[in-house]
């Protein structure tokens, strides 16, 4: 699904590289969370692969075009504009080009959200906004779905419910999921791959590799 080589990048093109020499594959259909402490270029990962930014050197090769995005929590929304659920989501159907109008209702009871079609986004939850981010991402059946930390800042029953919803998606309908991830116990309870980021490098692991090597026993 996704082959990176030898990746390196730094914000001003320059020494020391921010990403350096930084290779991974990810196959069709897993669920990869990627880890590292705070500055480990886990976003900046992200942006690149979503060709938000360039890379320095090395390349990266995606198989497919139809790829979702859920950004972190209100990224580059304004919580005051005057919009509801259906209008924001009917704005990405058009974006899209999709023919299907009936899209709207059938991804809002993906994420049990029907029932706030008509709600403005301002007045949503930040887990029920969240919500909302991943049915405008799968609105164009994505075969890539990519998530920058999908639960910072939402409660832990919120919490459970968005990763359900990704779990399903991954599962059921064969979605491949690349997710940034500050919740460890979510990383390791809904991935088939973590992805540890570490000085511009990282290791890939199994899930269930990293939990023996790190000796982490989750209840």
């Amino acid at each position: 699904m996704l082959t990176i080589n030898e990746l390196c990048f730094s914000y001003n093109n320059s020494l020391p590289y921010l990403i350096d020499n930084l290779n991974l594959h990810i196959d069709k259909g897993s669920y990869l969370s990627i880890i590292g402490k705070n500055g480990s270029a886990k976003s900046t990962l992200i942006k690149l692969i979503l060709g938000f930014l360039k890379p320095k050197f090395g390349t990266i090769s995606i198989n497919t075009d139809k790829i979702g995005y859920v950004p972190q929590r209100m990224e580059g929304y304004n919580p005051q504009f005057p919009i509801t659920v259906e209008e924001m989501l009917e704005c990405h159907r058009k974006v899209l080009k999709l023919k299907n109008k009936d899209l709207i209702t059938s991804n809002l009871e993906k994420i049990n959200m029907i029932k706030y079609k008509s709600s403005l986004i301002g007045n949503l939850s930040g887990g029920q906004m969240q919500k909302v981010f991943i049915a405008r991402a799968i609105m164009g059946n994505p075969e890539l779905l990519i998530l920058d930390e999908p639960s910072t800042g939402i409660d832990i029953k919120s919490q459970k419910e968005i990763y359900t919803i990704i779990k399903q998606l991954n599962k059921n309908l064969g979605v491949t999921v690349i997710s940034v991830e500050h919740n460890l116990e979510a990383a390791l309870s809904n991935s088939t791959h973590i992805f540890k980021m570490d000085d511009g490098k990282g290791t890939l692991y199994t899930a269930s590799e990293f939990s023996k090597y790190f000796n982490i026993n989750l209840l």
